[in-house]
């Protein structure tokens, strides 16, 4: 990495030199990049995952689309990230970080007004709501702009610490937006633009309710968030074109690196964006073997079963994943990355084997269906637990095998492929089902459990890290 400047890179928000490894490395400026990145960061993923919080809630509101439709518009999100991460990848050496995080965050309110205007009648055509669904993706897509970004600020020694942080708080904003959404859309006092919507639910009267409150209450915050980071950020000269950031392809620790995060982040990332769904087709009011009729007419087949509604248990599995990435990074900083992700991977066999019981709900009676759903909720969390774990033993990996601006490209790359996860995760469940999909979420994981011993864990490793 070269932190020489040149004639386009000098004042304002360039600084002229920057080498976090030595003794002048200015901690409180990293400390003050990292904090706005991040609160805009966690933003960028509310913005992301605000379509999970609202689909599954659409045919409620009077949409008429089928099973099929919605785990492909749930899915849309994850396929643009992918692909603008491919983009954002390559932004921080040559935007900076002030430009490339300021204007991001205003782009995130495109997606997020779109769904605020669109859910209060059901008349939006299903392309619409797909270009919202994609649009919405460029918050998955800041993602890999903002930690290469921020990994420029810190030393290596702090690395894990830093990142596990940013992305991990970040990641909160999954759950946030699930959380929250059940209780603004009940506030009438927050609906300055728009009127109520009637939402109607098999077995359970009509709710009056305000889904815009869901969309337009983080707009604010959005604007906040570009302002303060175009007003306080600096940016690190680093020399970097698309040419030189491609190099790291050449190494064979890039592939094995984006395998080990497609099993962590994918699995994080595609869950948090399909839970919601999955429990509301296994055990909620869209399993047909459980419900009949629609509205008030709507019967439990299984007497004395309550049917769950999936808002009240769709944020714990991202809060569960995101917590595990914040509280387990400084631990990597200790013990290796390489040891947690041997954890993970190996607790994701563990929790995936457990989970596929449950994915086949027994209807014979109330008891066994409310076991099995408590089955399907207990596996599913560990599932996010052991993928958080994994998203920051990763994450404290890639530093340390990886020169420092290779790092970066790696670190963007990876998680430019991991966040397909949502789309894939789709995919799977509508054309295969959920307990194939789930062996081979298994059948991934023992592959990158071997790939971590023998290249990362194991004594006398190639790469320990």
């Amino acid at each position: 990495m070269s932190t020489a400047t040149d004639d386009r890179r000098t004042g304002g928000e360039w600084l002229q030199a920057w080498d976090p490894e030595s003794d002048s490395w200015d901690s409180g400026l990293a400390w003050k990049t990292l904090w706005i990145t991040t609160f805009c960061l966690t933003l960028a993923f509310i913005a992301w995952f605000l379509p999970s919080a609202i689909i599954p809630k659409l045919n409620s509101l009077g949409y008429e689309f089928t099973k099929s439709q919605l785990y492909w518009m749930a899915a849309m999100p994850g396929l643009a990230a992918g692909l603008l991460r491919l983009v954002w990848m390559v932004l921080p050496p040559m935007m900076g970080t002030r430009k490339m995080v300021s204007l991001t965050t205003l782009l995130l309110v495109a997606s997020t007004l779109g769904w605020g205007v669109r859910v209060q009648q059901p008349t939006a055509p299903y392309w619409e709501l797909m270009v919202l669904a994609f649009l919405a993706g460029i918050g998955g897509g800041a993602f890999s702009g903002f930690m290469p970004s921020t990994s420029y600020f810190f030393p290596k020694r702090k690395q894990g610490t830093a990142l596990g942080l940013q992305a991990g708080i970040g990641n909160f904003g999954v759950s946030l937006v699930q959380l929250l959404t059940p209780y603004l859309i009940a506030m009438g006092g927050l609906a300055v633009f728009g009127g109520s919507q009637v939402m109607k639910t098999a077995g359970k009267p009509d709710k009056s309710v305000y889904f815009q409150n869901a969309a337009f209450v983080w707009i604010p915050l959005m604007v906040i968030g570009a302002a303060l980071a175009w007003t306080m950020l600096k940016s690190v000269p680093i020399k970097a074109n698309i040419k030189q950031q491609f190099d790291i392809f050449s190494n064979q620790d890039t592939w094995w690196m984006t395998l080990l995060y497609i099993m962590t982040f994918g699995t994080f990332s595609g869950l948090s964006a399909q839970f919601g769904l999955l429990m509301a087709n296994l055990y909620g009011a869209g399993n047909d073997k459980i419900v009949s009729g629609t509205g008030a007419a709507a019967q439990v087949l299984v007497d004395g079963y309550a049917v769950p509604d999936p808002v009240k248990f769709v944020f714990l599995g991202p809060l569960v994943g995101a917590g595990a990435r914040v509280l387990f990074s400084p631990l990597t900083d200790k013990m290796g990355g390489a040891t947690w992700s041997l954890i993970s991977g190996l607790g994701l066999i563990g929790s995936i084997a457990y989970t596929i019981p449950a994915l086949t709900p027994d209807t014979s009676s109330a008891s066994a269906l409310q076991g099995g759903f408590n089955h399907f909720l207990w596996g599913m969390l560990a599932i996010f637990l052991f993928s958080g774990i994994g998203n920051a033993s990763t994450f404290k990996q890639m530093p340390m095998i990886f020169e420092k601006r290779q790092a970066g490209g790696v670190i963007g790359w990876t998680a430019a492929i991991a966040a397909f996860g949502p789309f894939l995760f789709g995919i799977g469940l509508t054309t295969l089902g959920a307990k194939p999909f789930y062996a081979i979420g298994i059948a991934w994981a023992v592959m990158c459990v071997a790939i971590t011993w023998w290249r990362y864990a194991r004594p006398g490793a190639p790469k320990p890290s």
